[in-house]
Protein backbone atom coordinates (compact mmCIF):
# COMPACT_ATOMS: atom_id res chain seq x y z
CA UNK A 1 0.00 0.00 0.00
CA UNK A 2 1.44 2.98 -1.37
CA UNK A 3 1.18 6.37 1.06
CA UNK A 4 -0.28 9.30 0.25
CA UNK A 5 3.33 10.86 -0.03
CA UNK A 6 4.27 8.28 -2.28
CA UNK A 7 1.70 9.03 -5.06
CA UNK A 8 2.82 12.51 -5.36
CA UNK A 9 4.82 12.98 -8.14
CA UNK A 10 7.67 15.23 -8.08
CA UNK A 11 8.10 17.81 -11.10
CA UNK A 12 11.71 17.64 -13.00
CA UNK A 13 14.27 19.96 -12.40
CA UNK A 14 14.35 23.19 -13.77
CA UNK A 15 16.70 24.61 -16.67
CA UNK A 16 18.43 26.53 -13.93
CA UNK A 17 18.79 23.92 -11.43
CA UNK A 18 20.14 21.50 -14.30
CA UNK A 19 22.95 24.37 -15.41
CA UNK A 20 23.43 24.85 -11.71
CA UNK A 21 23.88 20.64 -11.52
CA UNK A 22 26.04 21.02 -14.78
CA UNK A 23 28.51 23.74 -13.46
CA UNK A 24 28.46 22.07 -9.75
CA UNK A 25 30.24 18.77 -11.69
CA UNK A 26 32.08 20.66 -14.42
CA UNK A 27 34.31 23.24 -12.03
CA UNK A 28 36.41 20.99 -10.16
CA UNK A 29 37.36 18.45 -12.88
CA UNK A 30 38.22 21.25 -14.81
CA UNK A 31 40.83 21.36 -11.86
CA UNK A 32 41.30 17.66 -11.74
CA UNK A 33 42.23 17.81 -15.77
CA UNK A 34 44.34 20.76 -15.51
CA UNK A 35 46.03 19.68 -12.55
CA UNK A 36 46.52 15.81 -14.20
CA UNK A 37 47.14 16.69 -17.51
CA UNK A 38 49.89 19.20 -16.63
CA UNK A 39 51.57 16.87 -14.03
CA UNK A 40 51.59 13.61 -16.85
CA UNK A 41 53.38 16.06 -19.35
CA UNK A 42 55.74 17.64 -17.13
CA UNK A 43 56.86 15.03 -15.03
CA UNK A 44 56.36 12.27 -17.79
CA UNK A 45 58.46 14.14 -20.38
CA UNK A 46 61.17 14.69 -17.87
CA UNK A 47 60.66 11.07 -16.46
CA UNK A 48 61.38 9.44 -19.83
CA UNK A 49 64.48 11.73 -20.96
CA UNK A 50 66.17 11.26 -17.20
CA UNK A 51 65.60 7.35 -17.54
CA UNK A 52 65.60 6.78 -21.39
CA UNK A 53 69.18 8.47 -21.89
CA UNK A 54 70.69 6.96 -19.02
CA UNK A 55 69.70 3.44 -19.64
CA UNK A 56 70.26 3.56 -23.24
CA UNK A 57 66.38 2.50 -24.34
CA UNK A 58 64.80 2.34 -27.14
CA UNK A 59 62.00 5.20 -27.96
CA UNK A 60 59.08 2.47 -27.80
CA UNK A 61 60.61 1.01 -24.41
CA UNK A 62 60.91 4.85 -23.21
CA UNK A 63 57.39 5.10 -24.08
CA UNK A 64 56.47 2.21 -22.41
CA UNK A 65 58.31 3.23 -19.23
CA UNK A 66 56.22 6.40 -19.62
CA UNK A 67 53.16 4.97 -20.25
CA UNK A 68 53.73 3.56 -16.70
CA UNK A 69 55.06 6.52 -15.41
CA UNK A 70 51.75 8.26 -16.49
CA UNK A 71 49.70 5.32 -14.62
CA UNK A 72 51.61 6.44 -11.81
CA UNK A 73 51.03 9.85 -12.13
CA UNK A 74 47.51 9.34 -12.50
CA UNK A 75 47.24 8.27 -9.36
CA UNK A 76 48.88 10.78 -7.53
CA UNK A 77 47.31 13.44 -9.36
CA UNK A 78 43.77 11.63 -8.56
CA UNK A 79 44.67 12.13 -5.08
CA UNK A 80 44.63 16.02 -5.34
CA UNK A 81 41.07 15.86 -6.40
CA UNK A 82 39.47 16.44 -2.54
CA UNK A 83 41.59 19.33 -2.66
CA UNK A 84 39.97 20.90 -6.03
CA UNK A 85 36.09 20.01 -4.76
CA UNK A 86 37.30 21.69 -1.49
CA UNK A 87 38.63 24.82 -3.61
CA UNK A 88 35.59 24.99 -5.38
CA UNK A 89 33.41 24.90 -2.29
CA UNK A 90 35.29 27.96 -1.14
CA UNK A 91 34.68 29.65 -4.17
CA UNK A 92 31.13 29.35 -3.32
CA UNK A 93 29.95 26.66 -5.06
CA UNK A 94 26.79 25.77 -3.59
CA UNK A 95 25.10 22.05 -3.90
CA UNK A 96 22.30 22.24 -6.38
CA UNK A 97 18.92 22.33 -4.15
CA UNK A 98 17.53 19.38 -5.31
CA UNK A 99 15.18 16.60 -3.68
CA UNK A 100 16.48 13.41 -3.74
CA UNK A 101 14.03 11.95 -6.65
CA UNK A 102 14.90 15.11 -8.58
CA UNK A 103 18.82 14.27 -7.69
CA UNK A 104 18.06 10.37 -9.40
CA UNK A 105 15.83 11.46 -12.22
CA UNK A 106 17.90 10.93 -15.98
CA UNK A 107 17.43 14.70 -16.67
CA UNK A 108 19.98 15.37 -13.68
CA UNK A 109 22.31 12.57 -14.06
CA UNK A 110 22.67 13.51 -17.78
CA UNK A 111 23.15 16.89 -16.69
CA UNK A 112 25.88 16.04 -13.93
CA UNK A 113 28.09 13.77 -16.22
CA UNK A 114 28.01 16.03 -19.28
CA UNK A 115 29.33 18.31 -16.98
CA UNK A 116 32.05 15.93 -15.72
CA UNK A 117 32.92 15.23 -18.97
CA UNK A 118 33.22 18.67 -20.20
CA UNK A 119 34.69 19.94 -17.47
CA UNK A 120 37.70 17.66 -17.61
CA UNK A 121 38.14 17.93 -21.57
CA UNK A 122 38.62 21.58 -21.09
CA UNK A 123 40.97 20.75 -17.81
CA UNK A 124 43.17 18.58 -19.76
CA UNK A 125 43.17 21.15 -22.89
CA UNK A 126 44.16 23.89 -20.24
CA UNK A 127 46.73 21.75 -19.03
CA UNK A 128 48.22 20.97 -22.14
CA UNK A 129 50.76 24.34 -20.91
CA UNK A 130 53.81 22.63 -20.44
CA UNK A 131 53.88 21.48 -24.24
CA UNK A 132 54.90 25.48 -24.59
CA UNK A 133 57.86 24.65 -22.48
CA UNK A 134 59.26 21.31 -24.51
CA UNK A 135 59.60 22.56 -28.05
CA UNK A 136 63.07 22.37 -28.53
CA UNK A 137 63.70 19.49 -26.47
CA UNK A 138 64.20 16.65 -29.46
CA UNK A 139 66.06 19.37 -31.77
CA UNK A 140 68.97 19.88 -28.85
CA UNK A 141 69.01 15.75 -28.06
CA UNK A 142 70.14 15.41 -32.18
CA UNK A 143 72.41 18.20 -32.06
CA UNK A 144 74.31 16.11 -28.78
CA UNK A 145 74.52 13.22 -31.14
Amino acid sequence: ILTSLEKLEVAPPSPGQLKHVFFHNALPFVGFGFLDNAIMIAAGTQIELSIGVVLGISTMAGKYCQIQNCLFLFSCSSSLAGYVEALASRLGLSIPDLTPKQADMWQTRLSAHLGKAIGVTIGCILGMFPLLFFGNEEEKLEEKK
